[in-house]
């Protein structure tokens, strides 16, 4: 008989094993191409210019980290964490963008840099979409088929071991 925390495992594991795929591909795209990357990053000017080839390296790494641990479910939560702070800058950044008449590409899986078609409408809801299954990764308990449940597995306790003849057995008193 299936619960309802097998279901929820189930979509977990089918949410963890999707945003972990785009996060490895993106990662995976822009990491042979920091110059690329670095543009597009340049392209949105909200980081000191100083910054952005520290980023341009040190973001691809981050989502091909994070897009592993979700694939595996490791450290799910966490990395359900970082990756809804992660999406949460790229929305600040489509949006921003957006409202300051920018025509960026937004870089997500390569390129970037001017665009005469932006497509900032779709980018956003794409990565609203991307939140909402980090934060589902955040609050759901376990998901099927990750590290996390051979690694940290929960011990509950059965309710007999805290019954009052268990006790008394255990301190070695019979009454």
């Amino acid at each position: 008989m299936r619960t309802r925390a097998d279901l929820l495992g189930w979509i977990g594991l089918a949410g963890r094993l999707y945003l972990g795929f785009v996060f490895l591909a993106a990662g995976l795209a822009k990491l042979p191409e920091p110059a690329i990357t670095e543009q597009a990053v340049r392209g949105y000017q909200l980081l000191p210019w100083q910054l952005a080839p520290a980023y341009a390296i040190a973001m691809p790494i981050a989502e091909i980290v994070l897009g592993a641990l979700l694939i595996l479910g490791l450290f799910t939560r966490t990395a359900a964490v970082a990756t809804a702070l992660g999406l949460c800058s790229f929305l600040v950044g489509i949006t921003s963008a957006w409202a300051r008449g920018l025509n960026i590409d937004c870089g997500c899986f390569g390129g970037g840099g001017a665009s005469a078609d932006p497509a900032y409408l779709a980018d956003t809801f794409r990565d609203l979409g991307w939140l909402a299954i980090a934060v589902y990764l955040i609050l759901v308990r376990r998901t099927k088929l990750a590290l996390d449940n051979l690694l940290f597995r929960r011990v509950t306790p059965s309710e007999e071991d805290y019954s009052e003849s268990s006790k008394k057995t255990e301190l070695g008193s019979s009454a």
